[in-house]
């Protein structure tokens, strides 16, 4: 039975000559009329049918065969019909006018405001026109379409809870991360402050040792000025004793001077003991406003569209070779870094300017580049392996140099750990030491991950790794380096940079395919936002400007830097 009223409820209003007008209106049903109300001005199925009997006031309503219902509709009809709805606009008006020019229904009052303009000719009056204005086919397809458009709402509604649950979940795990990093820092003031009391109670012993050793020395000394004074109280009468003891005893008080020179009577006002508070600590934390960054993202999923770009002119008096940048990244004040491999510097760019504001003179030739802070940035060199941090507060300078035994490339850093590609099979992960934490080079079933690893980036949350590889595409990993996908497209070929713009996106540069493709994080691509017909110059890096909404594009043997404004 279950089966049978299923299958009924799914057939169509054409299997049947007539419906029930209750059932498909009140309970979206579609079930066989077999009667005709004519007080209702309906169809009735056999279930309706009877249930007129249940109640007094429809127990004397007359019936037709269903196929005699159009006759008693016709004769109805030709009854004057009127709305009942009200206007919106002006209360207590009946919205019985209709506009052909609009294809809009409203109230007579609206004629001399919204419709004005329209020609009289396209007003009528909906009671008066009503035979020729209304179209039975209408009626199906509206209530169709409400149908789907209700289904699509619910769809909609359903997945705005799940993303609610989603982002409850995350709220969740970022308020743990805020707990979990409380706890270490307030581990790490703990142990800061135990440093100090151990500091404190080590200057103590070693003072209190002096100390007591003086007061040894003192006190031997007055323990002898006592035997003196005895000594010399048994020889009263012999003078020759006394005499001898006289002598001895002046000795003893010019040895005894000499200490009482060198040790204060008073109290020793050049020792002392006190613990000065790191007040700049404690205004630095004054000052924090929170213990990180919050991150909201509101995922962005139409593809950008170049408004306009501007050439930056990277190129120095100073530099011997045409430029040639592989690399770059932003400052935390808002600067650009970008490498010059020909001319083995590292420049930064005034984005007020736009222009080179400084250099950095480097002992081999740069490929890529990140910023660890925001007074010192790490680039590399492909060959030798080396890491080379180097100062960026007022004019840059180069500070410690790591050898690595590993071929370098790609360089990007996340809490205290830097990571670093060799253009082969390997991404190598380091501490700020340099010791070597872990090397990524297979799958989860022990196949090869990167054929040439390229550049590095992570997404805003930090919770992705994404790696170009030159020859596979994009290559991504969790925040614990655990493997999870590897995606390329036709348009890409060789890939090398790539950046994300915090909204959810990822940009990566197609060096011999000459473009710049949009995908998301999921690595399926929006769409082609940068294609360099037959440019000269091959695209190597690429950064995202958040408050420029601009992209920032490094090439080969070119003394520019291309920043695409996007929108």
């Amino acid at each position: 039975m279950a089966d049978d009223r299923s299958s009924q409820a799914k057939m169509s209003e054409e299997s049947f000559d007539f419906i029930c007008t209750t059932c498909d209106e009140n309970f979206n049903k579609t079930v066989e009329a077999v009667r005709y109300c004519i007080e209702c001005s309906g169809y009735c199925c056999q279930a309706c049918t009877d249930g007129h009997k249940l109640f007094p006031t429809l127990r004397n309503h007359n019936f037709l065969d269903a196929s005699q219902g159009d006759q008693a509709g016709n004769q109805q009809s030709r009854l004057p019909e009127f709305p009942t709805e009200r206007c919106s606009l002006h209360k207590g008006k009946i919205v019985d006018m209709y506009c052909k020019e609009h294809d809009d229904v409203f109230c007579s009052t609206c004629i001399a405001t919204s419709h004005k303009l329209c020609p009289e000719s396209s007003f009528y009056s909906i009671p008066d026109m009503i035979d020729a204005i209304f179209k039975p086919d209408d009626i199906k397809r509206t209530k169709s379409c409400l149908k789907d458009m209700m289904v699509s709402m619910t769809t909609i509604s359903n997945t705005k809870d799940a993303t609610l649950e989603v982002l409850k979940e995350a709220k969740h795990k970022s308020i743990e991360k805020v707990e979990k990093f409380e706890k270490a820092l307030m581990s790490i003031i703990r142990k800061a402050a135990e440093d100090s009391k151990s500091e404190i109670v080590a200057s103590y012993q070693e003072l209190e040792n002096e100390l007591l050793q003086d007061k040894l020395t003192v006190d031997t000394v007055n323990d002898e000025l006592q035997q003196s004074v005895g000594k010399m109280k048994k020889s009263a009468g012999n003078r020759a004793q006394h005499f001898v003891c006289t002598k001895q005893n002046e000795k003893k008080l010019e040895e005894a001077d000499r200490v009482k020179v060198k040790h204060n009577m008073k109290i020793d006002q050049d020792v002392s003991l006190s613990f000065t508070p790191n007040h700049y600590l404690m205004n630095y934390i004054k000052g924090m406003h929170g213990v990180g960054q919050v991150n909201v993202n509101r995922k962005k999923v139409d593809m950008y569209k170049i408004k306009g770009y501007t050439d930056i002119h990277i190129n120095l008096l100073s530099d011997s070779n045409t430029c040639s940048s592989h690399g770059c990244c932003l400052t935390q004040d808002n600067k650009l870094l970008v490498t010059d491999y020909n001319n083995r510097k590292l420049k930064r760019i005034n984005l007020d300017t736009m222009t080179v504001e400084d250099y950095c003179m480097l002992d081999g030739k740069p490929e890529c580049v990140c910023c660890i802070s925001d007074r010192e940035a790490a680039l590399t060199y492909y060959y030798p392996g080396r890491i080379q941090f180097v100062s960026v507060i007022h004019k840059m300078y180069c500070t410690r140099q790591i050898k690595l035994s590993h071929l370098c490339y790609g360089i990007t850093f996340k809490d205290d750990k830097l990571y670093v590609t060799d253009n082969s099979s390997s991404l190598y992960v380091y501490d700020m030491a340099c010791t070597l934490l872990n090397t990524i080079t297979s799958d989860n079933f022990g196949s090869c991950l990167f054929s040439k690893s390229r550049h590095i980036t992570f997404n805003k949350n930090g919770d992705k790794m994404i790696v170009c590889d030159w020859n596979k595409g994009l290559v991504c990993f969790d925040e614990a380096g655990k493997y999870l996908s590897t995606s390329s497209d036709s348009d890409l070929k060789n890939a090398d940079g790539v950046c994300v713009d915090g909204y959810g996106n990822v940009f990566v540069v197609g060096c011999t395919s000459r473009n710049v493709i949009q995908d998301n994080e999921e690595g399926k691509k929006v769409g082609v936002i940068v294609q360099q017909q037959g440019a000269s110059h091959k695209p190597r890096s690429v950064c995202f400007h958040q408050q420029l909404n601009g992209l920032f594009v490094t090439m080969n043997n070119s003394k520019v830097v291309k920043l695409y404004e996007l929108e």
